[in-house]
């Protein structure tokens, strides 16, 4: 059992240090033209990168080894604190607009986006506050859909669809997984399909979206332009790609592509042997994490590890999803691949936690 118990740990870190690596090799690429344009310098996206990640490994090992990892108190503090910075985001003079959204707050050359840092903090408070039901005994409690309602609307004021969507469905998976009667996702799967449809029909921009999504060809330059330039470029990768480096699609046809379509550019430059070699790797990741969560003996351990599983597993889907076109477009990236520090760091966050728990809790 030991032994397993290693390679499982030995497969989750190996796996998410191989894409980390990865997502620097790619980040410089596919940076690097738009770097030369909007800096004059073809560098600055890798090295703001490798600075990330330096942090984020740095405040995963703290994770790993800290006790406050496994003091329930510590995560009700941090949920706290996200929804501070949340509503610090809204403020005019903290918050900081790009691309319509009011999402982050900006320290000199650097950002940080809280939306990104709620979706850990509130996997960690539900599962510090939820027990797993028994028998009999399952019931809804009215905090529980407090602790998600607030943030999420929090983060639709700014608005962010992409981070509310991950940070919901990760939040019902723990209640799911504690024993949350049937009845009640049945009545959360009405009431979000007609709040989705009014988000939509209340913001034309979404609607835009959706049409894309169906026929991207009506609006080529438009809202269908980001969609169509993925497809060009996973479309002539063939099996092994254009080679590294060589990406067309980077040449200013797809937006920023070192952020939500870097898979694109995988895809573009290593081919399909390539892509499937990181959605490999995506997989091992979470066969491990969820191999870890289903061995802790505590209920606090397992809902807020399969909490932290569920959220990389429906973060990397939706991802590879909208880049590949099965999925209408959305900002969302790809975790240990993506540029962006708040993105990055919010993964190793809960690669931390999900390693913490693996090392110091009593194993099935």
């Amino acid at each position: 059992m030991r032994k397993l118990e290693g390679k499982l740990k030995i497969a989750f870190v190996g796996s998410a240090a191989v894409l980390s690596l990865i997502g620097l090799a790619f980040v410089h690429s596919a940076g690097s033209y738009w770097g030369a344009v909007r800096y004059a310098d073809s560098s600055p996206f890798i090295v703001k990168q490798f600075i990330y990640m330096v942090v984020s490994v740095a405040i995963a090992f703290f994770i790993i080894k800290s006790p406050l990892t496994s003091n329930v108190k510590t995560w009700t503090v941090v949920y706290w604190l996200s929804i501070v910075l949340l509503v610090a985001v809204l403020i005019p003079g903290i918050g900081a607009s790009r691309n319509g959204s009011q999402s982050w707050i900006a320290f000199g050359p650097f950002s940080l986006q809280p939306a990104e840092f709620i979706k850990v903090a509130l996997i960690g408070k539900l599962a510090s506050t939820v027990q797993i039901a028994r028998e009999g005994k399952r019931h809804i409690r009215l905090k529980h859909i407090g602790l998600i309602l607030l943030p999420a609307a929090l983060i639709m004021i700014q608005p962010d669809l992409g981070s509310t969507v991950i940070m919901i469905v990760s939040a019902f998976t723990v209640l799911f997984i504690s024993g949350y009667p049937l009845r009640f996702f049945a009545f959360i799967g009405v009431t979000g399909l007609s709040a989705f449809i009014a988000l939509i029909a209340a913001a034309p921009y979404r609607l835009d979206r959706i049409k894309s999504y169906i026929d991207p060809w009506n609006d080529p330059l438009g809202t269908g332009f980001q969609g169509i330039q993925s497809i060009f470029a996973i479309a002539p990768g063939g099996l092994f790609g254009h080679g590294y480096g060589n990406s067309r699609q980077k040449y200013l046809y797809l937006p920023e592509p070192q952020n939500d379509f870097i898979f694109s550019i995988i895809a573009e430059e290593s081919g399909f042997i390539g892509a499937t070699f990181v959605i490999v790797l995506f997989a091992v990741l979470l066969i491990s994490a969820f191999g870890i969560a289903i061995r802790t003996e505590a209920n606090f351990p397992f809902l807020i590890v399969s909490g932290m599983s569920s959220m990389l597993i429906f973060q990397t889907f939706l991802n590879i999803g909208v880049v590949s076109g099965l999925l209408p477009v959305t900002g969302v990236t790809l975790p240990f691949i993506s540029y962006g520090g708040s993105s990055l760091m919010t993964t190793w966050m809960a690669a931390g936690v999900i390693l913490h728990f693996a090392s110091k809790q009593k194993m099935r």
